[in-house]
């Protein structure tokens, strides 16, 4: 009896930590995605500086949330180019081609199943 308390208590307890995994793999994605908006957004607006800061932010949380779950590499992979060039077309004044690569970014995050 007592092990099968046991074994419930350590499944339940390993259910548990592994959904804050989830989670944290859903934040950084859904910030990624949120601040990509905000860059695509500003691009169109022409807003390069605001375009060029939110790629940033952007870029860190879509690599945390490559890093957090293997299974999303690829399209993480895909939406971290987008954004790198992103930031590279804001910092040159072009935030029309800025935005297009942004939205790109959104794209292969929306893909990669977070």
């Amino acid at each position: 009896m007592k092990a099968i308390s046991t074994t419930i208590a350590i499944g339940m307890l390993a259910f548990f930590l592994s959904t804050q995994t989830y989670a944290t793999d859903a934040g950084h994605t859904s910030e990624a995605m949120e601040h990509a908006g905000e860059a695509v957004a500003h691009g169109e607006m022409g807003h390069a500086k605001d375009a060029l800061k939110h790629a940033k932010e952007s870029l860190g949380h879509a690599k945390a949330a490559r890093d957090d779950h293997a299974a999303s590499h690829k399209h993480m992979d895909e939406a971290i180019k987008h954004l790198e060039e992103a930031i590279k077309h804001a910092e040159m004044d072009h935030p029309g081609e800025a935005a297009k690569h942004t939205g790109e970014a959104i794209k292969h995050m929306r893909e990669s199943g977070h």
